[in-house]
């Protein structure tokens, strides 16, 4: 991969003015202005590296809540099937962890994501894997103007039609504090009638 994952955003600052000084790593930068110039980057990476106003957004998913689940065949819903979620902070203030079990076509599911805001890519971000297939599924997007729902697209494997990197959109629909919907659309269908998955869940 082009870019280096680092443990600690920091590291990641320090090796960035290390390369743009032309300098080994295993030099300390001394002079005056080499401190001086460390200290603009650590000031410019704050920005990215400190959680702000959209990870205050967060919080709308934290708590416990009773789930309902259901598969949309065109404009036709299955029965609901009942579950739970717990979303908890897992680094407090930046990463969520959502953790769901119920029932889905009948069998037991659980799911595991990982929710955050991305201050570099300016987008929420979701990493999602589950009991259901084999698959560690990513999505990302934003707001709505009017702060009432969450717009987020990836890809997806249809492993039963052999379809690879099919594009889907998550929608996440705020109704109040207690209550809200998670819907999946099926985009290569077409305009009209896309959800094929939508969760219900109510605040315990």
């Amino acid at each position: 991969m082009k870019r280096t994952i680092t443990v600690l955003g920091i590291t990641g600052v320090v090796a960035a003015f290390m390369s743009t000084m032309g300098t080994s790593q295993e030099k300390t930068p001394r002079s005056p202005e080499d401190m001086a110039k460390l200290a603009e980057a650590m000031q410019k990476a704050q920005r990215y590296i400190s959680p702000g106003e959209h990870h205050e957004v967060l919080k709308k998913f934290l708590g416990e809540w009773k789930t309902e689940s259901r598969f949309f065949m065109g404009t036709k819903p299955t029965p609901a099937e009942p579950g739970e979620t717990k979303t908890r902070w897992l680094v407090e203030g930046r990463w969520l962890i959502s953790e769901s079990k119920g029932q889905l076509m009948g069998r037991p599911f659980e799911s595991y994501s990982i929710i955050g805001y991305d201050n570099f890519k300016m987008s929420y971000v979701i990493t999602t894997v589950s009991s259901w297939d084999t698959a560690m599924n990513r999505v990302e997007g934003d707001m709505t103007r009017d702060g009432r729902s969450m717009l987020l697209y990836g890809t997806l494997d249809e492993y039963l039609t052999g379809e690879h990197d099919k594009m889907v959109k998550l929608a996440y629909r705020f109704k109040s504090n207690d209550k809200m919907t998670m819907e999946i659309h099926d985009l290569p269908i077409g305009e009209t009638n896309t959800k094929v998955v939508e969760v219900t869940y109510t605040r315990k």
